[in-house]
């Protein structure tokens, strides 16, 4: 596989996530780095030529622009052991894929960004009224998570697959936004079985 290039901002969890696929997998990907802090993914250099979405990550296949962190992470994966070939479980797996999406990041990752990037005070009147909600509904998707590792080491039994690696990206940052892992014991002993994996990087590699 050669020809890749990842167009990212280096400490956002969703361009970490494919980064860290390619480092298990062994696949080297040329990195082209956006400060989204200073709008350089609005530029119309960007919206012309990598995408008109404006947002990051992409990872550009040749020619080709691929669009979304976990769709990205597939097209990298597709044949290797981080997708189950067993039906059920390869589908199990992209159902965690699509809630982490659609539940964790949305409160997880978002409130990583409002306080740890732009911190509390530089939020407007908008964001602000929105942390209650965000809070109970990451800590929520946080205790899902530790009920469903007390039963197995990773998200799909004894291995690790792209479920554990999309999750893996905002979860171990959560103190970031104010959550508290503490209250996760289950998530712990998985960051720390996922981190210990031969291949495994951290987001400032």
């Amino acid at each position: 596989m050669s020809g890749l290039i990842l167009h990212e901002y280096a400490q956002s969890g969703n361009c970490y996530k494919i980064r860290l696929t390619a480092a298990h997998l062994g696949i080297p990907i040329e990195r082209r780095e956006y400060d989204i802090m200073k709008g350089e993914t609005r530029s119309a250099a960007f919206l012309d030529g990598v995408s008109a979405n404006g947002r990051i990550p992409v990872l550009q296949i040749g020619d080709d622009y691929l669009a979304e962190s976990n769709a990205a992470c597939f097209y990298l994966a597709d044949g290797s052991s981080l997708i189950p070939a067993d039906r059920y479980d390869r589908a199990d797996m992209l159902h965690w894929m699509f809630w982490e999406q659609y539940n964790h990041e949305p409160n997880v990752a978002t409130l990583r960004f409002w306080r740890f990037f732009i911190g509390e005070a530089g939020l407007n009147e908008a964001q602000r009224s929105q942390i209650p909600a965000k809070e109970a509904a990451g800590n929520a998707a946080l205790a899902l998570m530790d009920a469903h590792l007390a039963r197995t080491p990773f998200f799909i039994g004894d291995r690790l697959t792209l479920a554990d690696i999309a999750l893996y990206a905002y979860t171990h940052f959560a103190d970031d936004g104010g959550f508290d892992l503490g209250d996760f014991p289950n998530i712990v002993a998985w960051l720390g079985r996922v981190s210990a994996l031969p291949g495994h990087i951290s987001i400032d590699a």
